[in-house]
């Protein structure tokens, strides 16, 4: 009796035992998946705010007061920097 009372005392243990391990495994595998959406998120906020200030550059370069060829050759270069700024973070992104 003492002893079959033993045996599932020790079955019962190694369930809790095999249980505990999974569960520690999978807070591990979450932990990464959060790590990795929280690099992500930030990622993105980032882009974000480069796409802010690519709206504020913009409006900041149709606002300028200068003649018509000369705001249009400006525009067009601020333009083409913006652009190649936006090349080189992509890059730096990879």
């Amino acid at each position: 009796m003492i002893h079959e009372e033993l045996q599932r005392m020790e079955k019962l243990t190694a369930q809790v035992g095999k249980k505990l391990n999974q569960l520690e495994e999978e807070n591990l595998n979450l932990n990464s998946e959060l790590q990795a959406l929280r690099l992500k998120l930030q990622d993105k906020e980032r882009s974000l705010e480069d796409f802010k200030n690519q709206i504020k550059i913009a409006k900041l370069v149709n606002s300028i007061p200068v003649e018509e060829m000369e705001s249009a050759e400006l525009r067009e270069k601020i333009n083409n920097y913006i652009k190649e700024i936006d090349n080189i973070i992509a890059y730096l992104s990879e």
